[in-house]
């Protein structure tokens, strides 16, 4: 499809997904969420793409939250429509058994900054702003703000910025840990890029189980979540890439991956 909202460039192993209505911080619109949603799914199934590259356009901005516009014109039944379907798409990201790393270049604000959360790793520009300040607007998170913040950062840290609905900078988003790295602006692409790029050299289906094995064990008990770790670890010796993995450092030579 042809995108009005967002910017896709495919270059295998990567590809880069960008939030492009710089005229308002690139907020996030009904518009937008469809064609992130198609993105998405195309570059989930695309084997060729390993590593997925989330971020805004111009300077000021990853996303600055929702339309105003939308969010005024909610009632209780579209309202929590309209939340499900934000936290459909989020629980997607961290579902998509390949990595989606935020690069986080200016305001992520509100939804902005549940987006970056859902994703696999945030990092951030020196310059970027992070906050979830929809208590100032009498509402409050609906895109898993209130679920992952405090699954980040910790139940204090998380509700002193859901209640006071403060903006905080890089470094302190990095310090609460919220955001896993932070880096010059001019960098943040190209240290984004060589992350990415130090994933998708490893063998994909390995990746795949292993965001899947910490993502299913999160809310288990450690036995059980050690128990869905032997199942994913099991499934994973069946592979070719496995044999192909050991056999190439058994005979000390590069591995050959094909996903399978």
């Amino acid at each position: 499809m042809a995108f009005e909202t967002i910017l896709l460039e495919k270059r295998a192993p990567l590809a880069t997904v960008t939030l492009n209505r710089p005229q308002v911080l690139n907020a996030l619109n009904a518009a937008l969420l469809t064609e992130l949603t198609a993105a998405i799914e195309d570059l989930a199934a695309d084997p060729e793409i390993r590593v997925i590259l989330l971020t805004g356009a111009g300077p000021k901005a990853f996303a600055a939250g929702a339309d105003i516009a939308e969010l005024a014109a909610l009632d209780a039944d579209s309202g929590r429509a309209y939340a499900a379907r934000g936290q459909a798409f989020t629980r997607r990201l961290e579902t998509l058994g390949k990595p989606v790393l935020a690069c986080i270049n200016g305001f992520a604000l509100g939804g902005g900054c549940e987006l970056a959360m859902a994703c696999t790793l945030r990092l951030a520009a020196d310059t970027a702003r992070l906050g979830q300040p929809e208590v100032k607007l009498g509402a409050i998170a609906g895109f898993g703000g209130t679920q992952r913040l405090p699954r980040l950062v910790g139940r204090g840290a998380a509700l002193k910025l859901l209640l006071t609905g403060s903006v905080i900078s890089a470094d302190e988003a990095l310090r609460i840990g919220l955001v896993d790295e932070v880096v010059p602006a001019a960098e943040l692409m190209p240290r984004a890029e060589a992350l990415a790029l130090a994933i998708a050299a490893n063998a994909p289906l390995a990746i795949e189980r292993t965001l899947l094995a910490v993502d299913s064990g999160l809310d288990l008990s450690l036995e059980d979540a050690l128990g869905e770790e032997a199942r994913h670890f099991g499934q994973i010796c069946a592979t070719h890439d496995k044999a192909e993995g050991t056999a190439a450092f058994l005979h000390k030579r590069p591995p050959l991956w094909t996903g399978n």
